[in-house]
């Protein structure tokens, strides 16, 4: 066993020098938001989606367009809207007079980095044409099916603030999102340095320093990453935590959670737990990395019951105590 985790701790020590050429050339541009950049380098990692939650101003546009950039990777940014309609994102089939046939005209979908800006924007019906992209990665026009890139990644983004005239984004939806990033405002430090940065007269770019070739070798040595079957057996417990908290000496919990998390749930936090211990240049998984992208995974599964709403409590407050009460191993 120990040779077995040197050899991997080697093989993320090799590969593991795609995060800081990352975070350097991303710092040229993005200011902060140290905590979002690891989430989205997360997704990329795992294959995992990403839903950002943030008011506007905060970078998150910026952000994931210069992800794509210094990796090489094309983007697409689709702007929801009220009007907009499913094939104005997968796309549609167009009907040729000349040659009596109809061929298949792509939408946006087909980029290796989507942002879906402002996804509550949009009605379930627009939201639900992103699913098969999200969960297959192909899209079907017409009678075709048709494969999307690889690698394939949707960042969404939605306001917290502003909710009329938007549409909440539906559990199954939610659910296929690994994770949900809240991001807050900078500090005054860093606001002076984007105040002074963005007014200078040129904006900073960022510059290529990772093919997507090095990603995908990337994702299969974060596929290696050791876990422990305690560290299992905590990652179960904690998701049924959210289930049934009463068996987790947590019954308080009880009358404020309406569902617990999925499935879905235990397999994106051992995902992005390896993936985290990745950027933390570490062949295996410790609890502290489980702890650390926790909240990230679950605050957008748990569903609360009207007593937690009018007492209150959040999904984060539920899941919080959930860390705090469940043995670790």
């Amino acid at each position: 066993m120990q040779t077995e985790l040197r050899a991997i701790n080697e093989m993320v020590l090799a590969e593991s020098g795609l995060v800081e050429r990352l975070r350097g050339e991303v710092g040229k541009v993005i200011v902060g938001q140290r905590q979002m950049l690891d989430r989205i380098l997360i997704g990329l990692l795992t294959a995992g989606h990403v839903l950002i939650e943030g008011v506007p101003g905060l970078a998150k546009t910026m952000a994931i367009k210069t992800v794509a950039k210094t990796m090489d990777l094309s983007f697409a940014r689709i702007q929801f809207t009220p009007d907009l309609l499913p094939a104005d994102i997968v796309g549609t089939t167009i009907y040729n007079p000349h040659t009596g046939q109809f061929s298949a005209k792509t939408g946006p979908v087909f980029a290796n980095l989507v942002l879906a800006d402002e996804i509550n924007r949009a009605p379930a019906k627009v939201q639900s044409a992103l699913l098969e992209a999200m969960q297959e990665q192909q899209v079907t026009i017409g009678e075709t099916t048709h494969p999307l890139p690889t690698p394939f990644l949707v960042l969404a983004t939605q306001n917290p603030i502003e909710q009329e005239g938007t549409y909440p984004l539906p559990e199954a939806q939610l659910d296929r999102f690994m994770l949900m990033i809240k991001v807050g405002y900078p500090t005054r430090e860093e606001e002076r340095q984007i105040m002074d940065r963005m007014t200078a007269g040129r904006a900073p770019e960022a510059l290529t320093v990772v093919r997507p070739a090095e990603l995908l070798q990337a994702r299969q040595v974060v596929q290696q990453v050791y876990v422990d079957e305690k560290i299992r057996d905590y990652i179960v417990s904690v998701v049924t935590a959210t289930r049934r908290p009463r068996e987790h000496a947590l019954a308080e919990l009880a009358d404020h959670i309406e569902y617990g998390a999925s499935p879905r749930a235990s397999i994106y936090l051992l995902l992005a737990a390896r993936a985290h211990a990745f950027l933390q240049r570490r062949g295996f998984v410790t609890p502290e990395d489980v702890k650390a992208i926790g909240a990230d995974v679950l605050r957008h599964r748990v569903i609360l019951t009207y007593e937690a709403e009018a007492e209150d409590v959040t999904s984060e407050d539920v899941v919080r105590r959930v860390f705090e009460r469940v043995e670790v191993p």
